[in-house]
């Protein structure tokens, strides 16, 4: 028996509303709230959430010293459709030049690596 349930990933960034808008216009949703914390709640499926963090620093990828600590892997049935989009909305290619390969890795516009997933 599990001791705890998932209830939200909250991600550091400088401004959580606009990181919010961002994954909102990748992964639908509503945002909730302004200020320095702000929801993301995603149809049929856990939720986001959006920290203010004063200082901030974004993880480089790759690199032993900036670790990324986690990541977003985001399943898409068009890697070159969600690449063209994610990219539209502010994204940075970090690792996406092969394109033998069946995902893609990109920096959100607050810096986090996130990958898109063929499925």
């Amino acid at each position: 028996m599990a001791l705890a349930k998932l209830d939200v990933v909250v991600l550091d960034c400088p401004d959580p509303h606009a990181l919010a808008g961002f994954y909102a216009a990748v992964l639908g949703g509503a945002v909730e709230g302004e200020g320095e914390w702000v929801d993301l709640k995603l149809p049929g499926g856990p939720s986001l959430a959006f920290q203010r963090a004063p200082g901030f620093v974004p993880p480089r990828w790759p690199a032993a010293d900036g670790s990324q600590q986690f990541h977003l892997d985001l399943a898409v049935p068009d890697l070159d459709v969600a690449e063209k989009g994610v990219l539209e909305l502010g994204a940075r290619p970090l690792d996406a030049e092969d394109r033998s390969r069946t995902f893609r890795v990109y920096a959100d516009p607050a810096g986090h690596p996130f990958c898109l997933c063929a499925c």
